[in-house]
Parts: C-alpha cells; structure tokens; sequence
C-alpha cells in the first residue's frame, strides 16, 4: 500500500506580511485574503479531496515525528539552526528570502523534513513500495545555511542524509519537477557523486542565476524549459532526459520533489501542465522505479499554488501510486488541454530537450 505521511500541524505554518511575493508598504496594499501564495489551502484541500473521493482508503495515513538537531546538522550550519529556533520562539521572523514564519515556525519546518524522513525511511526499509509526504513549508530551495522560496529547511537533503546514516541506502537520485530549480537540493549535493539531481523548470522564473544546462556539480542534470510548455514537451523531457539519467545512475531509490506549480493556472509560473501531466509524469517514473530500484520511490510535496487545481494534480499522483482506479475528474482540464502548444511550438520544444539529451550525452 502506497504511505501517506501528513500533519495537520503542517497546515499552521504562517507568517509574514506580503501580497502575492512583494512585502506589504508603501504602494503595495495588504490582500484581504493575505500573505504569501504559499498557502495552507492548497495542501489542505488535497488531504480533504482523497477523503471525499475514497482514495485516502487506498493509502496507509500516518503522521510522523520532528526531525531533531542531529538529523538537521548533517545538511545546515548550526548558528543558522539555533538562530532559526530563537526567533521562532520569540514570536516569528524571517531569515531569508520570502521565508517568514511565526512563533513555532522551528518545529513545524521540523515536523515537515520529519515527514519526508518518514517516507523515505519506510520505503527503503520496505515497509512501503512507494510513500507520499505532504511537506509543508516545502524545500528544495534551501541551502544549508540561508532558507528562500518558502523553504526553511533542506527537506529532502535532510532525508537523504539520514537515510545514508541509517545504512539504507548509498545512491540516490532526486528528480525535481518542480516549476522553479531545485538549487537547494543541487547546491547541498554539488559535489557528491552518489546523489544526481535532476531539475525540470521554466527557465529564467526562479530562482533567477541558477537552473542552466552547464552547472558545476558532478551528478546534476537541468532541463530548463521555455514558457509556454505544455503535456507533451514535460512527458518528452522525461524520456529523454530523466530516464536515460536514472537509467546511467542506477540509483537505489528515487525522490521526486513534487511541485504542482507547472499547472497551467499557477499565478507563479507561466507553463502548461495538466493534472494528466503530472500522472503520466509519475507513471513514466514508476516505471524506471521498477526498473532500476525494486520500485523504491519517495515523493515530497514541494511548490504549487493554485488552490482549486493542485488538489486535483495531487489526487491524479497519488492515483497513479496507489495504482487505484479512483478518480477525480479535473474542473479545469477541458481549459488546460485546449490551451495547449500547438505542434509547431512543440516541435521547438522537443529540439530544445534534444539538444539538451545530447549535451548530457544521452543520444
């Protein structure tokens, strides 16, 4: 049965006084829905769609516990660990970029990387085939001494870290689909062999100076992708790319960090996903899962921020992992597909992969 790890604690991340990304002040009036577009809604109304549709009865639910300091230390510096947990318990702050959180913003973002720990863990101990962690405040974005994006801690570094402490694994790979680069996950890894990390992204949103094709790490591949992107250049991507990426890899388990935020209505991204995309996606990865590592994945939410539409990307996942045959239809998929690029436009974009395929030198 595919693991299900969550927390309503999760949900009470808050903090910051922002409309959309800007900070309230001078011209920028406060929203009266308010903050950031990192919302508890989005993951809320997931969790609250598998149980109206039945399919949380297809999932095993559990919780999890805080990842403690030892757990985070492997991945962050300890004065950014003790300054994050004094502001936290003084009433909240923020640390980075667009990173605010209140009074025990600490163990939540805790609670968060605990759950993709948990997941992780119960994979590669066989517990589970294949687990899914509603992690929230997300992060791919965070690097070990300085949070961004929304991302307070290194959620599936640490995971790794532990697990490679554990004895339970030595390679891993992370794939990130995510709209923006996962520069955390890649920044944290630059320089280890053992971890690829591969990131499909909108080229150019955020952030900004990461995300190209020519990086410095050793086990890295960047797919970034033109505005506009649609169903079939990301399904292109991942038989060009992704898979001939794990396939020379061979890793022992796969983590997909899980942002929604390629769907064609999220406010922070100009792309064109569908919650079809994100279940072909995840069909194609549970292939190569079976292929090279038993089967052995982990997923951990990430970004993605529309409300109404991520519930139903995240219910087609987790659909597709639970290998269940409940459904539920998308409001906004008719207006997705027909939105869609044109084969003009998606020929350009197969040329762009392909010629990012070959730059990694898979032909």
């Amino acid at each position: 049965m595919t693991a299900f790890f969550s927390d309503e604690r999760c949900f009470w991340h808050s903090g910051g006084n922002y409309a959309l990304t800007a900070p309230v002040g001078g011209l920028v009036q406060p929203l009266a829905a308010g903050g950031l577009p990192e919302s508890p809604e989005t993951k809320r109304r997931l969790r609250n769609l598998i149980e109206v549709t039945g399919l949380v009865r297809k999932l095993h639910i559990s919780s999890a516990v805080e990842a403690d300091d030892e757990a985070l230390r492997r991945v962050h510096l300890a004065d950014y660990l003790s300054e994050f947990k004094r502001l936290s318990d003084s009433g909240g702050g923020e640390l980075g970029e667009r990173t605010p959180f209140g009074p025990g913003g600490f163990e939540i973002a805790a609670l968060s990387a605990g759950l993709v720990i948990a997941a992780v863990d119960g994979v590669l101990r066989g517990t589970h085939k294949n687990a899914y962690a509603l992690s929230r405040p997300p992060g791919h974005h965070c690097l070990p001494d300085t949070p961004m994006g929304f991302c307070l801690l290194a959620n599936i570094a640490v995971a790794i870290e532990a697990a490679r402490a554990a004895g339970l694994a030595k390679r891993v790979a992370v794939v990130d689909w995510d709209v923006h680069h996962g520069n955390g996950t890649e920044a944290i890894f630059a320089a280890d062999p053992d971890v690829l990390t591969i990131s499909l992204h909108q080229a150019g949103n955020y952030p900004w100076a990461t995300g190209g094709v020519d990086t410095d790490a050793v086990a890295n591949v960047n797919i970034p992708l033109p505005p506009g992107a649609g169903h079939v250049a990301y399904l292109h991507a991942m038989e060009r790319v992704v898979r001939p990426a794990l396939r020379a890899f061979e890793p022992e388990i796969i983590i997909i960090a899980c942002g929604y935020d390629a769907s064609g209505v999220d406010p922070l991204a100009r792309m064109l996903a569908g919650s079809d995309t994100f279940a072909a996606m995840t069909r194609s990865v549970m292939e190569a899962a079976d292929e090279l590592c038993d089967g052995r994945l982990a997923m951990a939410h990430e970004g993605g921020y529309s409300e109404v539409h991520v519930p139903f990307c995240g219910h087609a996942v987790l659909s597709e992992m639970a290998q269940s045959d409940i459904v539920a239809a998308d409001p906004l998929g008719a207006r997705i597909t027909a939105h869609q690029p044109d084969e003009r436009m998606n020929a350009v974009y197969r040329g762009l992969i392909d010629e990012i395929a070959v730059h990694n030198g898979y032909r």
